[in-house]
């Protein structure tokens, strides 16, 4: 195993690491101080690059990259967007799931992320096996991922949101539940996929699955993710059938463990947020899609004062319309400037994005840069116009723009080199992807 120095980068998210840092064996196993050279076996000139931790998105669904500003979706809040797009999601295959994921990850990768979480939730007929697609994906890549066996129960006929053709039984999803966490999930130190249990939301699946998801969860030892307190539509549908607000139903279903993040958070009180942070329960924040959709502004600083997980997702594409998370910090601080003032800065939002994140999805192994943790890094250039004049490189990240990675590194291999992903013909990608596509309008 070959010790790699990346040598004196111009910056760095990481105290004492001037000089770099030493990755060997997929680790990182020193950082290096200014003006000091360590033992390595080849080196990697940073000078021109900004070294940050791998960001990880802990919020999307890859498939919705198939009907990104969709005709009869665009200029809708939450549950009339959902009502457009159900039918069409309705249509979706193996093939096209296969190209979704696929463009998806790369995109996520090409904006400096090293692992992401996907909900997948829509399994119309044929699509048994949507998460080995997703795996053999994410492992094509070098990127790695948590699965999130997604599903919804509840459909129209029954009181809910989604139309009977994307929903599923009861038995037949906890028991794909139980095969994807046999064959996927991997707990260990560095495990490149992982697997969480994903009921969609309290609109579009039933109580009974709710606890019987976390029920399983808690004897498989996996993570749980839900959508949660995103809209006021949602706290009425909660109120109307539950008789209770979001977070108490949450916790009616069992689902106040640390083994829980949420997706969204917007309409907690001040309350349900020390409920959160006693519980161990994380919030990924989408700041993108909350304000595609109008959903709200999630929370970010009273959550994490008061001691919440708090991270980043980009969300669906079909809500963000990107996969680009590196453009999700900087909304994520402007959104966060308009609410709580300029004392919210740019390290701030990428800490959600990468120390965060990685609480979130219950990780301790990734998420920043000290040795011992993965070797999982994204690394930027500030040569673009947009950066020329800024004098602070890693604020320049987030206040002038960047959403392009020129190296991304996973478990220590580069997966993205010279602005490219190793191994993808971007042009081929992007063909059949686009020509998917065109089958949903």
């Amino acid at each position: 195993m070959s010790r790699l120095w990346i040598r004196n980068p111009l910056a760095i998210l990481a105290t004492g690491a001037g000089g770099g840092v030493v990755v060997e064996g997929g680790r990182i196993v020193a950082l290096v101080g200014p003006g000091e050279t360590p033992a390595h076996d080849a080196a990697f000139d940073a000078s021109a690059h900004v070294v940050l931790p791998g960001l990880i998105n802990t919020h999307h669904h890859f498939y919705q990259t198939l009907t990104r500003c969709h005709p009869d979706a665009i200029n809708k809040p939450l549950f009339p967007w959902l009502r457009a797009l159900y039918p069409v999601w309705a249509r979706l295959t193996p093939e096209a799931l296969r190209l979704a994921t696929r463009l998806a990850l790369t995109e996520l990768m090409l904006s400096g992320v090293t692992c992401s979480s996907d909900h997948h939730y829509v399994y119309p007929p044929g699509l048994d096996d949507a998460l080995d697609i997703q795996a053999e994906e994410a492992r094509r890549l070098g990127i790695r991922m948590t699965l999130n066996r997604g599903a919804m129960n509840l459909s129209e006929k029954d009181g809910g949101l989604p139309p009977d053709s994307v929903a599923q039984d009861h038995d037949a999803i906890m028991a794909d539940c139980e095969r994807v966490i046999a064959k996927h999930h991997d707990a260990a130190e560095g495990a490149m996929i992982r697997v969480a249990l994903a009921p969609c939301s309290p609109f579009s699946v039933t109580r009974d699955l709710m606890r019987d998801t976390a029920a399983l969860a808690a004897r498989c030892g996996c993570g749980l993710h839900t959508h949660l307190a995103e809209t006021h539509d949602e706290d009425a549908f909660c109120r109307d059938r539950f008789g209770m607000r979001p977070l108490d139903y949450l916790e009616d279903c069992g689902w106040m463990t640390p083994r829980a993040w949420l997706a969204h958070g917007v309409h907690f009180d001040d309350a349900e947020i020390a409920r959160l942070a006693v519980a161990g329960v994380g919030v990924c924040h989408c700041p993108t899609s909350n304000m595609v959709l109008a959903s709200g502004a999630c929370r970010t600083l009273a959550l994490e004062r008061a001691g919440v997980k708090l991270g980043l997702g980009v969300d669906g594409s079909a809500s963000n319309d990107s996969s680009n998370l590196m453009e999700g910090v900087r909304h994520a601080l402007m959104l966060a400037r308009l609410t709580y003032g300029a004392q919210v800065s740019h390290l701030d939002a990428l800490r959600w994005a990468t120390a965060g994140s990685a609480a979130c999805l219950g990780r301790d192994d990734i998420g920043a840069i000290a040795p011992g943790k993965q070797a999982d890094l994204a690394l930027f250039t500030l040569e673009d116009l947009r950066f020329s004049g800024a004098g602070d490189p890693l604020a320049a990240l987030v206040l002038c723009g960047a959403h392009r990675a020129d190296r991304v590194m996973v478990a220590g291999r580069w997966t993205v080199e010279n602005g490219a992903p190793v191994g993808v013909d971007i042009a081929r990608l992007r063909a059949e992807h686009g020509a998917m596509a065109r089958k949903f309008l």
